[in-house]
């Protein structure tokens, strides 16, 4: 077990943020996350949090996974005193970080996440990974699914997949499945320039211009990343008529975009207007 203490980080605030799609409340208070091929379990306290994992574990997986190395309050004080919606925004979802997730996990959740919302995201996922998946069981005894590799998924033909509810998506997967068979710059994603990931991300059938976005900034940890979808334009266009400040966060637009849209889909009036990602 491992207990830290963090200002800026709340589990609900992550787990809704949009960014990961199999990471649960189970309890008040309390959630699991399955990635890495592991089943993690937490719970936020008033001033901290606690991982269920060993001290090893937690310096060697999830550490770099939550992002523990950014000064999230220090890009809060970049926000200009003077935009009001934007400081809002920022203070309603302080709590959020990045995380550094699998890049073949983002790229077809994010292939799933096309003119979709949240909810049906989530299932979708479950769906596959219950289906296509390695099913493990953790220390305790709970049984999970790891997300199914690239070579399964190219195995899989386009009808299993439409029978997990994935509709014209089904043939994005396979193809982009088969694609990563054959793509020799795999292992240099990492260290593409941003630009250079999002057009190499794009090769990738069903990837185009948000959801390379939404990879390059949950996967490659690329926080100059800023996804555009309807809902974020939506926002853009009544708070910003005019542009909205680039320039001024450069290398943390992703960050400021992700308090936006938590802001916007969960505040109270918000409720009713669907949750697209």
């Amino acid at each position: 077990m491992v207990e830290i203490s963090y200002k800026n980080f709340n589990l609900q605030q992550i787990c809704d943020s949009g960014q990961c799609f199999r990471m649960n409340r189970t309890q008040e208070n309390t959630y699991q996350l399955i990635a890495q091929e592991r089943l993690l379990k937490m719970e936020q306290k008033e001033e901290s949090i606690v991982f269920f994992c060993s001290e090893k574990e937690w310096e060697e997986v999830w550490r770099d996974y939550f992002d523990l190395d950014t000064d999230y309050e220090a890009i809060i004080k970049t926000i200009d005193h003077k935009d009001d919606y934007l400081q809002r925004a920022a203070k309603y979802g302080s709590g959020i970080r990045i995380l550094h997730q699998d890049l073949w996990e983002m790229i077809i959740s994010f292939i799933i996440s096309q003119q979709n919302n949240i909810k049906r995201i989530r299932k979708c996922i479950q769906t596959i990974c219950e289906r296509f998946g390695e099913k493990k069981t953790a220390e305790d005894g709970e049984e999970y699914f790891t997300f199914p590799t690239p070579q399964t998924l190219a195995r899989v033909s386009e009808e299993e997949l439409r029978q997990c509810n994935l509709g014209y998506r089904s043939r994005y997967i396979k193809k982009t499945a088969e694609q990563v068979q054959t793509y020799e710059k795999w292992n240099q994603f990492e260290v593409f320039h941003y630009q250079e990931a999002k057009k190499e991300l794009m090769k990738f059938c069903g990837v185009g211009e948000k959801v390379s976005e939404c990879i390059c900034l949950f996967a490659l940890q690329k926080k100059q990343a800023f996804p555009v979808d309807t809902h974020i334009r939506q926002v853009l266009q009544r708070h910003y008529p005019e542009g909205f400040p680039f320039e001024r966060y450069k290398k943390n637009a992703g960050v400021i975009q992700q308090y936006i849209f938590y802001y916007d889909l969960t505040k109270k009036e918000n409720k009713d207007i669907g949750q697209n990602r």
